[in-house]
Order: C-alpha cells, then structure tokens, then sequence
C-alpha cells in the first residue's frame, strides 16, 4: 500500500462509521495519523485516535481539533464527512428541522474548517475535502432540505479554495451517489417493501448499484493526497454515472 500520507495527520469528522470510518481506514492505511471526530467515537480500529465531537458545538469542535494538534503535532487533511439526513419537500421540515439540519451539515464543517486552518496554514500538505453529494447537482424527490445544505457545500468548497488556495490550503468535495451505509439501511427498513425500494435505488443509477464506502474513500484519499497539489477547488462525482450519463433503459 502507498504511504504518501506518511507524517500527515487527517482528521476525520463523523469517523466512525460509514463513509467515514472507510475514509479513516483508507487514509490510515496510506501512512496518515487519523484522529476521528464522532459523537460517539467507540471501538476504533488501533491506531486511530478519537475524541468525542459535536459539529453543531462550537466548544466541542475547538476541543476536538486542539486535543488532535496535541497528540500528533499538528494538522495536514481535514475530512469534513460528519452529516446528517432529511426527508420531505419544502413542505414537510418545519423551521426547526431546517436550522438543525443546515447547523450540522453546513455550519459544522465551517467551524471544524475554521478551527483547523491555523494549523493547516502550518503544513506543507494541507488539504480539505468535503464530503458532498449527488443531491448538490440532481434534484432528487423528497429531498429538499437535504439538497440544500448540499448545494450550499458545494458552493462554500469552491469559496475556500479560492480564500485559502495562496495559504497553501486546498480545498475540494466528493458527490457520493446514494451509497450502502447504515443510515440508507436504516432508511430502507422504513419503507413498507424494503427490497423494493433497494431494487429502485440500485436502478436510479446507472452501474445498477449502491456506492461502497470504499469507493468514495479511494475518491478523498486522491484529493487529500499531496500529489494531487494542482486540484483544488472541484468535485469529484462518486456516483455510478447518475449525474453524467444518460443510459437507455435496460431492455427486457
């Protein structure tokens, strides 16, 4: 396995599951220090440090990131992947849900990001990647809260690469598809035919299934990697072709 992320320390937020817990074990397995950022940051492979973190929490993120700074040194790769899900039209989330969901979703990775860049200011191989997704750039059914907040990563990643490309920051985000987590398990067993609506998902894109958490990790580890120093301020879309392609449909 490459160590090209030898002597880097990443920080992963939400690293201890899912997409992030793939992400953490990818970027550990290429060299890096990973320190996991997680509400509930339990039985994490050895090796990795984790502090407990709320991302809609000021205090918390600063006490996250200072106790990282203070274990490895320092802080190279911020991994801003800690989100949470929304369900319904613009109809259905009242102004409650909506302030809780933009606070984790959008606000979180700012105020991880903000407490983060004096050190990364400090490092040779300073990266961001957020963690995005395909509701950022196709409308998706009942899902307007959701890609809200996704639209609006979209948009604040390409306003800090351009802020912090001459501090030597880079700063991009991965579009995953709808991926096989926990939480779309979770989702699925919600429906009245779970295997169904799993079916109608893998169909939605165009390769005929779910994304693997792994596969949207290979995508951070390239963009968090120094030797992509010229990429910043993209996207990188982890989707089975949804957004791109426009396939005719499978005849019986």
């Amino acid at each position: 396995m490459s160590q090209e992320l030898a002597n880097l320390t990443a920080v992963v937020t939400g690293g201890a599951s899912g997409i992030g817990a793939a992400i953490a074990a990818k970027l550990q397995s290429m060299g890096a220090q990973v320190s996991v950022l997680d509400l509930n940051p339990q039985d994490l492979p050895e090796g990795q440090i984790g502090f407990a973190c709320d991302v809609s929490d000021d205090a918390s993120v600063k006490a996250a990131i200072a106790g990282t700074v203070e274990a490895f040194g320092g802080v190279d790769i911020v991994v801003n992947n800690a989100g949470i899900g929304a369900i319904g039209t613009v109809e259905t989330n009242d102004d409650a849900e909506w302030a809780r969901v933009w606070n984790i979703n959008v606000v979180g990775m700012v105020r991880v990001s903000r407490a983060a860049l004096p050190h990364l200011r400090k490092s040779s191989g300073a990266a961001i990647v957020n963690i995005c997704s395909i509701a950022a750039t196709a409308g998706l059914p009942a899902r307007a809260l959701y890609s809200a907040t996704k639209g609006a990563v979209l948009s604040l990643t390409q306003a800090m690469a351009a802020d912090h490309l001459r501090e030597g920051v880079r700063v991009n985000c991965v579009n995953p598809g709808t991926a096989d987590t926990p939480w779309v398990g979770r989702l699925l067993d919600q429906a009245d035919d779970p295997a169904a609506e799993r079916a109608a998902l893998n169909a939605r894109q165009p390769h005929g299934r779910l994304v693997a958490a792994d596969e949207v990790a290979g995508a951070v580890a390239y963009l968090a990697s120094p030797l992509s120093g010229s990429t910043t301020g993209t996207s990188i879309a982890v989707d089975g072709g949804m957004q791109a392609l426009r396939l005719r449909p499978v005849e019986a």
